[in-house]
């Protein structure tokens, strides 16, 4: 096995660092209403730029990393070919055209330059289809030259296929992907490769237990833990299966990077870059106090032996897989982040759909599609317990959202059936019934591969039937019924 290349194409006019040096930390550095001096962290990104790691990833919510960024461009970056990728995450709810280019030029004056790299967007609920409006906008400001390409962070993969199929076009999905998480090999590895996209890999080290300084440690207790990253990765440590098998891996780290020579963190990071579809690993830096630009250049400078591949791989297999699908995390339980719940990211997820009072003590549920105008429909009804959705089509606005690819357009339909039922008080898991009508009968398999991917929990009535669907687009419709506090609260 030969050496990687150092960098990576991420598309015709942008080539980034194989390892990305992330600046998350940057807001851990500022919590406690801590102060950075600005110019002088700025000034200590120029050693990591002239070692080769010329790409620097951030977000507009990693305190001050963006003017920190913006200061070094302007000011040490030199003649250096440097890279900048930040991220945009929204607030829940949905945002207006405006509000989009007002986010997009906000990140533009912080980093001191007349356009960005790479956006990356973050969607807190696909329940919610606004996110694809904000990508919409985004490929606007993208067309019209303020951002050169367009990423997304933390999607999954069946709605990175949705955003692929509609036609909105990004290179890459920066996802959780380390020795501790595989979720990525479940499907997201195989979309990539086929459609193109880099996945910019986050998490490698875990925080930092993948390293020397955890091996042969006692459990820590969370409170004992210094930094948000360590909490966030110490609950994967917890759910892969818990201390005993996490030291069992770091032996069969340690014993991998003494063979090569090479640090712990080394072999954890080059084994994820070494995964189909990877494009960079990012390994965080806390600039001015905690550098390791040698140690980081080592993970491409030897050549791994496939047998001590072999020998990780074995000891993945005493792990308990993270569960779900990348992303995961931040949009249900159990939630991987520092805190342990979304209280540090977000307030509250507000219903995808308006509602409004009927006769009766009914409550119905808009979509706002043509079609709930002009047949007079409501998207679902609620009366007492009973939810009751109607026929639904992949339409959002006057679009039809999943291309021609069966599977991308059933699980938006299942997204705007979660969405009505959230908005009338329930929940996916409340469905009882589902009944699926497809054009073409060969989209059988997908169309039913999609309804277990998001059912399979459940498993309610279904039935699933071949039609003729109104609008020639359309390649399948479904409908649901809900019971609100039903089976899901009966006690086994």
């Amino acid at each position: 096995m030969s050496k990687p290349n150092t960098h990576t194409e991420l598309a015709s006019d942008l080539s980034i660092s194989r390892i990305v040096t992330g600046l998350w930390q940057i807001a851990d550095m500022e919590r406690d209403q801590q102060t950075l001096d600005l110019d002088r962290t700025a000034q200590s990104m120029k050693a990591y730029a002239e070692a080769g790691l010329t790409t620097f990833d951030m977000a507009d919510h990693y305190g001050s990393a963006e003017e920190i960024a913006g200061i070094f461009t302007r000011k040490y970056a030199g003649s250096d070919d440097v890279q900048i990728l930040t991220k945009w995450v929204p607030e829940p709810g949905g945002s207006s055209r405006d509000t989009v280019r007002n986010a997009v030029q906000r990140s533009i004056d912080r980093l001191q330059t007349d356009r960005l790299d790479l956006l990356q967007y973050h969607a807190w609920s696909y329940a919610d289809p606004s996110y694809l409006d904000e990508l919409f906008y985004l490929q606007e400001l993208r067309d019209e030259g303020l951002i050169r390409h367009l990423g997304l962070t933390n999607f999954d993969t069946a709605h990175l296929s949705i955003v692929l199929e509609t036609g909105i076009n990004v290179v890459s999905n920066q996802i959780c992907f380390s020795l501790l998480d595989q979720r990525a090999a479940n499907g997201m590895t195989r979309l990539c490769e086929e459609k193109g996209l880099s996945i910019l890999a986050f998490g490698t080290l875990a925080g930092g237990f993948l390293a020397e300084h955890w091996l042969g440690q006692p459990e820590p207790a969370m409170e004992d833990l210094k930094t948000w990253s360590q909490m966030k990765y110490k609950r994967y440590i917890d759910e892969a299966g818990g201390w005993a098998p996490f030291q069992n891996l770091l032996t069969a780290l340690k014993q991998t990077a003494d063979e090569h020579r090479v640090s712990m963190a080394n072999i954890a990071s080059r084994f994820i870059l070494e995964q189909p579809a990877v494009g960079a690993v990012i390994i965080g830096a806390r600039l001015g106090e905690s550098e390791h630009i040698q140690n980081n250049r080592a993970i491409l400078n030897f050549t791994p032996k496939e047998e001590c591949w072999h020998a990780i791989r074995e000891t993945l297999n005493d792990l308990t897989p993270i569960p779900g699908d990348c992303g995961d995390e931040y949009r249900k339980p159990p939630f991987l982040t520092a805190s342990g719940d979304l209280s540090h990211h977000i307030d509250t997820l507000p219903p995808p759909y308006p509602t409004k009072p009927g006769a009766d003590g009914r409550i119905r549920a808009l979509s706002g599609t043509v079609w709930e105008d002009l047949a007079g429909f409501s998207r679902a009804v609620r009366k007492g317990d009973r939810i009751l959705v109607s026929g639904t089509t992949a339409t959002h606005g006057d679009r039809v959202i999943g291309g021609k690819d069966p599977a991308a357009q059933a699980h938006f339909v299942i997204d705007k059936i979660e969405g009505a039922l959230r908005s009338l008080g329930g929940r996916l898991e409340d469905v009882v019934r589902t009944r699926v009508y497809i054009r073409n009968i060969d989209d059988w398999e997908p169309v039913s591969r999609a309804h277990g991917q998001r059912f399979d929990h459940i498993q309610p009535a279904n039935t699933l039937v071949q039609a003729g669907l109104i609008g020639e687009d359309y390649l399948v419709e479904m409908e649901a019924e809900a019971i609100v506090g039903g089976a899901g609260d009966v006690e086994e």
